[in-house]
């Protein structure tokens, strides 16, 4: 598989999170990536020979799926964590897809020429950007007239009220509580007018309802520790990082229910046609 060395990072301290928590990325209690990708790939057929651009790859979840559910299809993962990255090509291996490949490539300063895909995808990436609307329409610049383009995020409510306890504990320790980006785009309203801004027609969202519930708090410090609520973590002050944890699920647990501990996740997928 094909990778280009060295690619610039624009958010050195994401792409170290990202770095960081790869080996633990896919865990079962952030099974809403894996349950996300397969709605995602819901939206093409199966019988479609496209050639198409996954962004913000990750571990590859999407890229992966698409990979098997259209397996005519060529698909082009690229992000600029090389310990996602690393995850995504043993997945690709294990699964012995040869029509899938991951590069190594910042995604705001995509390397291919203009017209390059049939369609392209983006999974709970876009909101990590200041510049959102510039990076939908550098993606669309990627993909051919008439090229679907697809986003998922996350709807407003998301993780409530877990990450509410989460982010006053840790501004009580100290750290600066950092605003939610993925809120900007939390509803349908703000997807279609993001899409429509950037230059799109036919623009349509789809909620979909992806919650489950948790055995137990340690499942919930699962999402934390490793997702992209780790990089907060690591900010605790020395050695007061196992006295939050435990304060932390101390909270946590009095939301458990004889079901467990709820995790509220709806996602929106967004889709535009490049006119």
């Amino acid at each position: 598989m094909s990778n280009v060395e060295n690619a610039p990072c624009p958010f050195p301290s994401v792409k170290e999170t990202f770095d960081t928590v790869a080996s633990g990325y896919d865990n079962r209690s952030l099974r809403f990536f894996h349950d996300s990708a397969a709605l995602m790939a819901e939206l093409f057929s199966p019988r479609e020979t496209i050639h198409l651009l996954d962004v913000a790859t990750g571990t590859g979840n999407v890229a992966l799926t698409l990979a098997r559910h259209m397996p005519r299809a060529k698909i082009t993962g690229v992000d600029f964590s090389t310990g996602m990255l690393a995850q995504a090509r043993a997945k690709a291996v294990a699964l012995m897809l040869g029509n899938v490949e991951f590069l190594e490539m910042d995604m705001e300063s995509l390397e291919f020429p203009d017209d390059t895909f049939d369609a392209a995808v983006c999974a709970f990436g876009i909101f990590f950007v200041d510049d959102m609307e510039g990076l939908l329409k550098q993606i669309a610049d990627k993909v051919k007239p008439g090229g679907r383009t697809i986003i998922s995020c996350f709807y407003e409510g998301t993780f409530s009220p877990c990450v509410e306890l989460f982010l006053d504990g840790i501004e009580r320790y100290g750290v600066e509580r950092p605003p939610l980006r993925w809120k900007r785009i939390a509803t349908e309203d703000a997807c279609i007018a993001l899409f429509r801004n950037a230059g799109f027609s036919d623009v349509r969202v789809e909620r979909k309802s992806l919650g489950y519930h948790l055995d137990d708090a340690k499942d919930w410090w699962e999402v934390i520790w490793n997702g992209g609520f780790r990089g907060l973590v690591d900010q605790l002050p020395h050695g007061e990082a196992e006295r939050f944890r435990r304060e932390h699920l101390e909270e946590i647990d009095k939301l458990r229910t004889d079901e467990g501990i709820r995790l509220n996740l709806d996602v929106l997928y967004t889709l535009g046609v490049k006119a």
